[in-house]
């Protein structure tokens, strides 16, 4: 299952609490205080991990405790601190406080460490406070209490090149083309229900990461179709590459379904269309689509290069839309930084 946004409650461990103990010992008389130190308390870090894709692994912890420190103990002995609670996220993970909607951390590069919740102090055994005016002090400090929040987890993927689409327009069938792996696919609208992210590798060993979120529909910036809750994962992404279907299906016109898809992400945030983009222009090998492709170039205001006609299914045309893509993306992706 996939999950991108939750809510949880982190509380670090309290420190161990110091102790009074005398010195008692055969022919040692006025042994004097020898109560040791509690343990620190342990501290809770979110740190990004490559193999971490979403955040599944929190659906059902939603209230995360750190080790507490223990107890001092006689003979001047400390208490073991607490065990620091590591939390992997993966690449493109904002943290935000779940009260105000601020935002404390932002995860964008891989192995980032993020202290959220510091652990308390372990309390002072009776030994800390002898001194010549006092030899027998008779009192210790308990352990502080550790660092607690509620914080949202909000995950934004980043990706080299986000596939965008209504639904129905073949962009699962050329992701399981370009990068070799099982993505559902159907003759239906929404067959894609959540992010699908994975490497289009080359002869060169060189890889480029491609999103592919579930299709857009028109006012999907107002909550509908399944489009708004995914578009924060191209928000990300150093290129956009649109797939568009030019069958003419039940009646559409391709340049519109481009001119909405256009308009819903200037409507979500206007940089998006400041994004480097390519145009697939799929399902060339269907009945009706050489008028429609003709018709698209005819309207189409961009340079005619970033166009390609593909057949996702027949396999035909991608390779020149691959090398474009590995091209925009080594110039403006973030992993070729």
């Amino acid at each position: 299952m996939f999950v991108d946004s939750v809510k949880i409650s982190l509380r670090a461990g309290k420190g161990g609490n110091g102790v009074v103990a005398w010195r008692r010992e055969k022919y040692i008389p006025k042994g004097g205080p020898v109560g040791g130190n509690g343990g620190k308390g342990g501290s809770i870090l979110l740190k990004t991990d490559s193999h971490v894709l979403s955040l599944e692994g929190f659906r059902n912890r939603r209230l995360l405790n750190a080790e507490n420190g223990m107890p001092g103990a006689t003979n001047l002995q400390q208490g073991r601190n607490g065990a620091d609670l590591v939390l992997t996220v993966p690449c493109g993970t904002l943290v935000k406080n779940a009260n105000t909607g601020e935002t404390l951390f932002d995860f964008t590069d891989e192995n980032q460490e993020f202290l959220i919740c510091k652990g308390g102090k372990g309390g002072k055994g009776n030994n800390c406070f002898k001194s010549p005016t006092n030899q027998a002090p008779n009192i210790c400090t308990p352990g502080t209490e550790g660092q607690s929040c509620e914080i949202e987890l909000e995950l934004k993927l980043i990706a080299d090149v986000g596939l965008i689409g209504i639904p129905n327009a073949g962009k699962s069938t050329l992701m399981s083309q370009i990068t070799h792996v099982p993505v559902k696919i159907g003759a239906y609208p929404f067959t894609t229900l959540h992010p699908n992210l994975s490497y289009v590798q080359f002869d060169d060993y060189s890889r480029v990461l491609v999103a592919d979120i579930p299709g857009i529909i028109e006012n999907a910036h107002q909550n509908k179709g399944l489009g708004i809750s995914f578009l924060r994962h191209i928000e990300r992404s150093s290129v956009l590459m649109f797939v568009i279907d030019v069958s003419g299906f039940e009646g559409r016109d391709p340049f519109d379904d481009f001119s909405v898809l256009r308009a819903e992400l200037e409507a979500y945030h206007p940089d998006m269309l400041k994004k480097p983009f390519l145009v697939a222009l799929n399902k060339i090998d269907q009945e009706g689509a050489e008028e429609h492709l003709k018709n698209f170039h005819e309207k189409y205001p961009f340079p005619k290069e970033t166009l390609f006609p593909i057949s996702a299914m027949q396999g035909e045309g991608l390779q020149p839309l691959l090398e474009s893509m590995r091209a925009l993306a080594q110039v403006n992706g973030r992993r070729f930084k």
